[in-house]
């Protein structure tokens, strides 16, 4: 079939629509490959802290593995700051929305608010609310979102740490990027 020759979406035909969701199914399958071309390429960024972006997710990850968390939330630990380059002022936002066809409630959540979380390690000295997290207190997953931090991001800036390759982490990413997409009804 060539290219749909509608202009206006309401004068499209089923065969048109039924082509062109072959054509978004074919390309979701590569989402996983995007999402690491995008990861890599943000390597060389964080400026003035002791490791680089890239180097700060895969701690982060690496701690989550090494500490027996699931493969979702090692995912969500490698990808937790994506956003960080496009997005600053929302950059759990920007990686939970990425995620959050692929990921449970609870980790979507921990992802989007990680940023208010992992401020109480720093925002009293930088002039900010440090218990700003305390308003999500009666929050199902506010204690798994203060683990995430203290466990695995707040302590992930460290040039010695043992840190595993990328390489180590792709099959789970693919993995979880080639789940049906999760229904979240109601959150």
């Amino acid at each position: 079939m060539t290219p749909v020759r509608f202009t206006r979406m309401e004068e499209g035909t089923r065969e048109e629509f039924n082509y062109l969701q072959r054509l978004e199914d074919d390309y979701s399958i590569a989402v996983a490959d995007r999402v690491l071309d995008y990861f890599r390429a943000q390597g060389a960024t964080f400026a003035g802290y002791a490791i680089d972006r890239q180097q700060h997710a895969l701690q982060t990850a690496t701690r989550a593995l090494r500490d027996g968390a699931d493969d979702e939330l090692v995912v969500a630990a490698l990808l937790h700051d994506l956003g960080d380059a496009l997005a600053p002022q929302n950059h759990g936002e920007f990686a939970a929305a990425i995620l959050r066809p692929y990921v449970s409630g609870r980790t979507w959540w921990i992802v989007q608010h990680h940023g208010i979380f992992q401020a109480y390690y720093f925002a009293h000295h930088t002039g900010g609310d440090r218990h700003a997290r305390e308003r999500h207190r009666e929050h199902p997953h506010y204690a798994a979102a203060v683990d995430f931090c203290h466990r695995w991001d707040q302590c992930s800036f460290d040039p010695a740490y043992d840190t595993l390759p990328l390489e180590r982490f792709e099959p789970m990413l693919r993995r979880i990027f080639a789940r049906q997409p999760f229904q979240h009804a109601g959150e």
